[in-house]
């Protein structure tokens, strides 16, 4: 296996209240330099929970997502704050998302998106045995939450407005683990 390039210098290119981009100057073990640009994450990464209210029901949300301009249906999530582990994180965000905390969840696996130019990590994380409470969040408007059978998991990812892969990859891992017999 290569050993991961040199890195000959490292520049801030833009930076905003949500992105870093910072440009590497790399050399590789042949002797090639190149200049790569990439968006920093907060080093905390963030993380996506799948809400199971019972065996078959999970609950997604539906938000505004500035990105496509449109309204999608996918899973809590949110960033793990300064001091929060990752399932203090998961449950506060489900607090805040949906109006339910959990009294177990489970840790299943990291996603990245787009490693070759985004440096952030998304901790997936599965909540059951919910109960009712609410707590303020930082969304702009009333979240819509969203009650769906994984059982009609393929309805679910033919529609348009559900197409957010780590959610739909966090579905399918989850819709398998539960079908597994233990």
């Amino acid at each position: 296996m290569s050993h991961p390039p040199r890195i000959l210098g490292r520049r801030t290119v833009a930076r905003t209240r949500l992105f870093h981009v910072e440009e590497l100057e790399l050399q590789f073990a042949n002797g090639n330099r190149v200049r790569y640009e990439r968006l920093l994450g907060s080093g905390r990464g963030a993380v996506l929970i799948v809400p199971m209210a019972d065996a078959d029901t999970v609950l997604l949300i539906r938000e505004y997502a500035a990105g496509t301009q449109r309204y999608e249906l996918g899973l809590p999530k949110g960033l793990v704050e300064a001091g929060e582990d990752l399932l203090q994180a998961a449950n506060r965000e489900i607090m805040e998302e949906i109006g339910h905390g959990a009294r177990e969840l489970d840790y299943l696996t990291a996603f990245t998106v787009a490693p070759g130019y985004l440096s952030h990590t998304t901790h997936i994380i599965l909540a059951r045995n919910l109960y009712p409470e609410r707590r303020p969040g930082d969304e702009p408007e009333e979240i819509e939450v969203v009650p769906w059978p994984l059982s009609r998991l393929d309805a679910l990812i033919a529609r348009e407005d559900c197409t957010e892969a780590r959610s739909i990859a966090a579905l399918y891992m989850v819709r398998d683990r539960l079908e597994r017999p233990r």
